[in-house]
């Protein structure tokens, strides 16, 4: 199984997905049409198109996933970023998650944000709205391990005084035993054959049920 967890496609000072595009390369290579899943926004079209045109300059096509037949004939698989509730919701509704699971076992999946949140066990660590309430929280899990993308670091600026990222994670954990990975913009996780590395542009944050969080850096492999 190859895996391209992505953060988030829009990074400061980056086009869309530029800061990917070498280890989108590297995965997708040998690949001719990257099957995309826009349902994490309402407009599957304008999304698919933006999808689309992003790709094209990498001498990629794009096919929109619709149906069932779309993931099963599916050379790559790329779910992109939006809400996380209306992305797992619509998966479920078009009943296209145990084929999804199914076909990576063999063709590369890319997720980007949203994306990224249902290849874990749950939606569980997403810092979206729940505006819309899927069957179930449970994703397709295609990794051991939750991640918390768009992981912002407290700042001793910050006037506010709410919960931090870092405190959420906690509240998860006082529940969950099931490790957090922090992924910060600009960070991805390659995982190939159950070796996970962080790469990217900058550290990611782990944290563990009862143990410090600590900081692990691109290039490093991760070990729950």
């Amino acid at each position: 199984m190859r895996l391209l967890l992505i953060s988030s496609s829009n990074v400061h000072g980056y086009g869309y997905l530029d800061h990917a595009e070498p280890e989108l390369r590297r995965v997708l290579q040998g690949v001719s049409t990257v099957s995309f899943v826009p349902f994490a926004q309402q407009d599957h079209e304008q999304y698919t198109a933006t999808v689309r045109a992003r790709l094209a300059a990498m001498e990629l096509d794009v096919a929109q996933v619709r149906t069932l037949a779309d993931v099963e004939q599916a050379e790559a698989i790329f779910i992109g970023g939006g809400n996380s509730f209306r992305l797992l919701n619509t998966l479920y509704e078009r009943d296209v998650l145990n084929a999804i699971r199914d076909r990576v076992k063999d063709a590369p999946y890319i997720g980007s944000s949203a994306g990224t949140n249902v290849a874990t066990p749950s939606i569980r660590t997403t810092n979206d709205m729940p505006i819309l309430y899927p069957p179930s929280f449970d994703a397709l899990g295609l990794v051991s391990f939750q991640i918390n993308p768009h992981y912002l670091d407290a700042s001793p600026d910050f006037t506010h005084k709410g919960e931090t990222r870092e405190d959420r994670i906690r509240e998860f954990h006082e529940e969950n035993a099931t490790p957090v990975i922090g992924l910060r913009e600009g960070s991805m996780l390659d995982v190939q054959d159950g070796i996970v590395t962080l790469i990217g542009l900058r550290s990611a944050r782990i944290f563990r049920q009862g143990e410090t969080p600590y900081e692990l850096e691109p290039g490093s492999r991760l070990e729950l």
